[in-house]
């Protein structure tokens, strides 16, 4: 059995965010080889890659949202993850971002995450949401500022370790 689950597909100025699909494998796994996955658990191997896809697409199904393959509008080729998140062992919802390849260093984390939170606010209806930053990954925290969130106290996964939480706030109406 199938389940089928809609995944709308949000643009912005530069950015489309669209369903991940078996088309993203080879830039998920070539990003999750790379060193410069460390800061999100990598490297791993193109076979962990795979089951990661494979949840990062069945988050939809399970939970009704999730994150989002990132491309330049035009361009259909994957250079990031970013979107809503909520495993069974987070606290809380989550807008996560992970951006690769020439999206680096562009301000693609902030402006696809920014699109990710309106729709979880204007959509979805969340009343807040955290994002998830290691200590050692200050870069993403730079994101996170970026957008307005504010620290909020921290967490540790048992497999991950600890993490700074960045908490969203609702904008008031």
């Amino acid at each position: 059995m199938t389940a089928a689950t809609h995944i709308p597909t949000l643009t912005t100025e530069r950015l489309t965010l669209r369903a991940p699909g078996p088309q993203d494998l080879d830039a998920f796994a070539g990003f999750y080889a790379s060193p410069d996955s460390a800061p999100v658990g990598g490297p791993i191997s193109r076979a962990r890659a795979w089951r990661s896809l494979a949840e990062v697409i069945g988050h939809w199904t399970l939970r009704g949202f999730g994150r989002w393959i990132v491309t330049w509008t035009g361009r259909d080729v994957a250079i990031g993850l970013v979107g809503l998140h909520r495993p069974d062992d987070w606290p809380e919802p989550e807008i996560g971002w992970t951006v690769w390849g020439d999206g680096r260093g562009k301000g693609v984390a902030q402006e696809a995450a920014r699109a990710a939170r309106t729709h979880a606010f204007e959509t979805l209806d969340w009343p807040t949401a955290i994002s998830s930053c290691a200590p050692d990954n200050p870069r993403s925290a730079r994101v996170a500022e970026r957008l307005g969130a504010r620290r909020d106290g921290g967490w540790t996964h048992p497999e991950f370790g600890p993490f700074d939480i960045w908490r969203h706030d609702r904008p008031a109406a």
